[in-house]
């Protein structure tokens, strides 16, 4: 009922293509994220889906529905906007009860409109019926938010704000929840506590869920599966792992997590490994390339410093400390090794000592963690 099917689905605007053949193939119940810098087409995919914006070819389904022709009140699509959208001269409930409001207002006839009016503009003189004030009082009860029922908008928190609009979209009980980056005017700490909610009900109610963002952590903490998108395209569709531990692409590399890249050519292949020339250093990875120039890729997490101690590894380098930042759990170095520059995340315990920028280290990799792209 609440799958999502896009086929081919191509966008110009005055002649300049920001959706170039978008393939999504979404399941019913799937929470999906499209993940992707500002002006890559993440949100133009979603209006099209919600029908905020007409595609130039392809094709649109929810569930077995072609809904390419339908108007976005049709499609039974909840939307949380980035903004809000909340309206600031209504409170907690009417904002809720808004599109309950507008659902009836296109069923009544000519003596129920105009009792559906009144009640839009005074609710106090135009009582509920008992089916809507129910229901918008169990949906409110389930994003905590009962005691804010009668508090106008503008006396709530970003947080409490961002619970009714996701209340407002769920209350219509729509096939599918689309939501544009509703957490990015929230601080850190909020943001997180969203998430958690978010996911909680997504998961509680199994709704098809499509979630925009730019934030790569948000997509990769959330998501069942990501799409990641550069200039109105699909680079890659995954499993959070899947992105993170085989990205087909430099720049999926860098965008989905903090990566060291680097270009080398391939020097030979033998007993199961590739030997690569980085500048002036070889590097060894398991991973078999048939291209001959390649990019190296290394997560800073994969990245040893070994203690004078240890025994020499496969792939053993030595550098100098530019900068080493403390980040709590972490110290993350940046470390200059012949003309490259890694960055390289250690775990960082109470009492631990944390190398000095100048102090000379020893760095190592595994070649099971040498990426090639």
């Amino acid at each position: 009922m609440g799958s999502v099917v896009v086929e081919q689905l191509t966008k110009n605007f005055s002649g300049v293509t920001v959706l170039q053949n978008i393939n999504l193939d979404i399941k019913e119940g799937e929470f999906f994220a499209l993940l992707g810098p500002s002006g890559c087409g993440k949100t133009t995919t979603m209006r099209c889906i919600a029908g905020f914006e007409k595609p130039s070819s392809g094709t649109i389904k929810i569930g077995d529905t072609n809904v390419n022709k339908l108007a976005p009140n049709q499609r039974n699509c909840g939307m949380v906007f980035q903004s809000y959208a909340l309206f600031p001269h209504m409170n907690v409930f009417d904002n809720v009860a808004y599109s309950l409001n507008i659902k009836h207002l296109r069923k009544s006839n000519v003596f129920k409109k105009l009792g559906v009016y009144t009640r839009m503009l005074n609710s106090k003189i135009m009582k509920y019926p008992k089916d809507i004030e129910q229901k918008v009082m169990d949906i409110l009860a389930y994003v905590e938010l009962t005691d804010h029922a009668k508090k106008l908008t503008s006396e709530l928190s970003g947080g409490q704000q961002q619970r009714v609009a996701l209340a407002r979209a769920l209350v219509m009980e729509p096939d599918v929840l689309l939501m544009d980056e509703p957490l990015s005017n929230l601080d850190l700490k909020l943001r997180h506590t969203m998430r958690n909610t978010i996911r909680k009900i997504q998961q509680d109610l199994k709704i098809t869920t499509i979630f925009v963002t730019h934030d790569q952590e948000e997509a990769m903490s959330m998501a069942d599966r990501v799409a990641v998108m550069k200039d109105g395209e699909i680079l890659q569709i995954g499993t959070p792992t899947d992105l993170y531990s085989n990205p087909k692409t430099p720049f999926i590399a860098d965008f989905v997590g903090t990566s060291n890249i680097m270009p080398g050519t391939v020097l030979n292949r033998e007993n199961g490994m590739t030997t690569i020339q980085i500048g002036n250093q070889q590097i060894k990875s398991t991973l078999a390339t048939e291209l001959q120039e390649v990019q190296v890729v290394i997560r800073p997490e994969n990245i040893n410093v070994l203690d004078e101690k240890e025994a020499d590894y496969d792939n053993a380098f030595e550098g100098i400390i530019q900068v080493a930042t403390y980040l709590g759990s972490t110290v993350r170095y940046d470390v200059k090794v012949g003309e490259h520059e890694l960055v390289v995340d250690t775990t960082y315990e109470s009492g631990d000592s944390i190398l000095s920028t100048g102090a000379s280290v020893k760095l190592s990799v595994s070649p099971e963690r040498v990426l090639l792209i």
